[in-house]
Parts: C-alpha cells; sequence; structure tokens
C-alpha cells in the first residue's frame, strides 16, 4: 500500500518536471505520467518520484490537516 501526501505545485519547468511543497518539502517530480493539465498552485498526488493525479484544493487541504494532527500525536507519544 502507497500514502500519498497531496503536494502544491510550485513550478513547472520546461521539461515538463515540477517543483512541489509536501508539508515543506520541496522536490521535483515528472509530470509525464498525469494525463491531466497541471498548473502552479494545483495539488497533486506523486508515487516514484512521478504525479499520478490532481486532487481538489479542498481535499487537499483537509487531508494536509489531517496528516498534521498525526504527526502532532506522534510527538506527543
Amino acid at each position: 500500500m502507497c500514502l500519498s501526501i497531496p503536494s502544491e505545485v510550485i513550478e513547472i519547468d520546461e521539461n515538463n518536471v515540477a517543483t512541489v511543497d509536501t508539508m515543506g518539502i520541496k522536490r521535483k517530480v515528472s509530470l509525464d505520467l498525469i494525463a491531466e493539465t497541471v498548473n502552479i498552485g494545483d495539488y497533486i498526488l506523486i508515487h516514484v518520484g512521478f504525479a499520478m493525479s490532481k486532487i481538489d484544493k479542498e481535499n487537499a487541504l483537509e487531508s494536509l490537516k489531517i496528516y498534521r494532527k498525526m504527526i502532532d500525536r506522534k510527538s506527543v507519544v
């Protein structure tokens, strides 16, 4: 099973590679396998360095809120 955290696209270069922000971590991912058009500000789900699908902003932000709560609880234990 794979757990994909929504990542916000903050830049797209001429090689179809996006720089994304995943909970404060920035990294580059390929957009070559995603069928949808991706724009700066979109949220995407990533698997092994490739964008696999877009996720709407409302669902992305809700998911990120839940992940942050899980991280906060784990740091208390």
